[in-house]
């Protein structure tokens, strides 16, 4: 399959869709704000996350901010996040690991970002990816499901899907992979009923394991 040609046509289509949330806080170059982005965004829509980034952000912007907060003034800042009264504890707990371990810097490196509580692989290649420029491959259920039914790849999570990408995609997109397949899968290529008959890469596409398309 011609990835390439894939991922060019979908950076040219993707410009009328939102940009993914955790995207647009990448702008600011803070690694720290990245993180906090990640992991509100868990099982979490990207308009919720938005506006919870933009509310907590408001109310600290650094790991020594935010390890001054209390608790239920992050709870209320990124309400209604899923999962909120966990992620606001965890949030002030990697806060102050940071200053703690780290001298109030987020690690740029898988393993140290792996050891902070609550961080996983996607949010750990986010950060690196985003926050600091460097190659990683972030996989999430959107990448998984979009690069498996194209075909690219045939892995059954996410973790394997990283792993698989980093022996054959071109180093050249790994950093853009993420955007450019999470936005197709938020619009088109849907988990339940994708919208195959409007895909901009359909041609391009096995269709793996899709039973029902519109």
């Amino acid at each position: 399959m011609d990835i390439a040609r894939v991922l060019i046509i979908l950076k040219r289509e993707n410009q009328k869709y939102r940009e993914p949330a955790v995207s647009v806080v990448a702008r600011s170059r803070s690694p720290f704000k990245v993180l906090v982005s990640c992991l509100l965004s868990l099982r979490t829509k990207d308009a919720v996350t938005s506006q919870a980034s933009e509310r907590l952000f408001r109310l600290a912007e650094s790991p020594q901010e935010m390890a001054s907060l209390e608790v239920p003034t992050i709870e209320k800042a990124i309400y209604p996040v899923g999962f909120y009264k966990t992620k606001a504890r965890r949030i002030k707990e990697i806060s102050q690991v940071l200053l703690e371990k780290y001298n109030g810097k987020v690690p740029d490196t898988l393993e140290e970002l792996l050891k902070l509580k609550g961080v996983g692989r996607k949010t750990a290649n986010l950060v690196i990816t985003l926050g600091y420029g460097k190659p990683g491959i972030c996989v999430d259920t959107h990448v998984h499901r979009v690069i498996n039914r194209l075909g690219y790849v045939r892995t059954k999570n996410p973790t394997e899907t990283e792993f698989a990408l980093r022996e054959v995609l071109p180093q050249r997109y790994w950093i853009p992979l993420n955007d450019l397949l999470v936005t197709h899968g938020q619009n088109i290529c849907t988990p339940i009923s994708p919208r195959c008959s409007i895909c901009p890469v359909e041609r391009y596409c096995q269709k793996v394991g899709i039973t029902r398309h519109r």
